[in-house]
């Protein structure tokens, strides 16, 4: 058995503690934003748990990793709120890197879940009955969880059970201060003893996105006047799941150029998020100075909706002189997209 490989003794630990929280159902008086934290023994990263299931439609609990998947979690909730955002697009909450159990039907689990189980020698009955544990990563397909992520969730779920209680008669422990501090769960490396903490956990800066560039083709741009061309560029997750047998299968990401007036879609490329998202980010510009080499023109003006593309192509901006142009809508892409997910599909 290999370091990734979780062992029967580990994933028996981890369904135990699945079976009391559904026993506890700790979603009938938590909601999801009423967070707090649990920080790994092993490692000392603090997980961020979200309950969720109070509208009993589907429960669940998340742990979200570190201050990137705090944060991440708040950014999606402040979107779905206002409507910037499809409340629940699988596209953004795959961004944020998490661990997740659930409570499915038997048919939606894999043979390799049911596997687990029946070595285990567990029996659920019913709906919504059967412990599903999946591993988030940004730009990657939900994949089944790997040694230390079996581990730490099985402490996640086991703190849930002594807060949920606490919680339930005192909801005021889950607001320790102000939007920073939260209540961390902290082992005492002792007999199972656990603390409460509080802890202050401050937003992340921005990522560091290191920007790839091919200099010949940059300078034959900068000789080039910009023409009377407006295009709509936007980067988006494609459909279905890519990867060799075995490996943990990634989602392609599509960076789709579309002419304005015409509709014309001059330019499609899909790019993979490999090693990371950021990396794959520092391939946009130099991507698409290929593409406009290619096409021998400089654009007048550019729109874009997605903060990154902006980002990036403010960098191409000062070096070849085009407009850029924020909008919440892209009417021309959005057809050309539509038209490409029907035949995808």
């Amino acid at each position: 058995m290999d370091d990734l490989t979780p062992s029967l003794d580990e994933w028996s630990r981890l369904y135990q503690a699945a079976i009391k929280v559904k026993e506890v159902a700790p979603w009938e008086w938590m909601t999801e934003t009423e967070v707090f934290g649990v920080q790994n023994p092993e490692t000392d990263e603090i997980g961020f748990v979200s309950v969720m299931g109070m509208l009993g439609e589907h429960y669940s609990l998340a742990v979200y990793l570190g201050a990137e998947g705090l944060y991440g979690l708040w950014r999606f909730e402040d979107a779905a709120s206002s409507g910037d955002i499809e409340d629940g697009a699988p596209e953004d909450i795959l961004q944020i890197p998490h661990l997740q159990a659930s409570f499915e039907n038997r048919n939606e689990l894999t043979n390799k879940d049911r596997d687990i189980i029946k070595q285990l020698g567990l029996k659920f009955r019913g709906r919504q009955a059967w412990p599903l544990f999946r591993s988030y990563r940004p730009g990657f397909y939900p994949w089944y969880l790997e040694a230390h992520e079996v581990r730490f969730l099985a402490y996640a779920l086991e703190q849930v059970v002594d807060v949920a209680m606490r919680c339930q008669a005192n909801p005021e422990i889950l607001t320790p201060g102000d939007d920073q501090t939260y209540l961390v769960r902290v082992s005492q490396g002792e007999d199972d003893a656990w603390e409460d903490r509080i802890v202050t956990v401050p937003p992340l800066g921005p990522a560091s996105v290191t920007v790839m560039m091919d200099v010949d083709a940059l300078e034959m741009l900068k000789r080039m006047p910009p023409r009377q061309v407006r295009l709509e560029i936007d980067l988006f997750m494609f459909p279905g799941q890519i990867g060799e047998r075995g490996e943990r299968p990634y989602y392609a990401y599509m960076l789709l150029v579309v002419e304005s007036t015409s509709g014309v879609v001059l330019g499609t490329e899909l790019l993979r998020p490999d090693p990371t998202m950021e990396a794959m980010y520092g391939m946009i510009p130099v991507t698409l100075v290929h593409l406009f080499a290619r096409m021998g023109i400089v654009p007048g003006e550019i729109r874009v909706r997605s903060k990154i593309l902006f980002q990036l192509l403010e960098l191409l901006r000062g070096e070849i002189g085009f407009r850029i142009h924020p909008t919440p809508t892209l009417p021309s892409l959005d057809y050309a997209k539509d038209f490409l997910m029907q035949r995808f599909y």
